[in-house]
């Protein structure tokens, strides 16, 4: 499932994948996923496409901002 809405997506971190979004998580998530050249990013979009690329950034920022 591919979570489309922030609170679907947050859930999916932290409860799916037990992973504790954290800042420093965060801040590095974010500067992976701006890095159009990064191949994980490139694999990103070649999956999942650039709107859910920009949800993502969009909800990794909305973290940070939450702490």
């Amino acid at each position: 499932m591919i979570p489309q809405t922030f609170e679907q997506w947050k859930s999916c971190i932290i409860n799916d994948c037990k992973i504790n979004l954290t800042r420093q998580f965060a801040q590095q998530r974010i500067a992976v996923y701006r890095d159009r050249k990064n191949p994980e990013t490139e694999k990103f979009v070649s999956l999942y496409g650039e709107q859910h690329l920009q949800n993502i950034i969009n909800w990794y920022s909305l973290v940070l901002k939450s702490q």
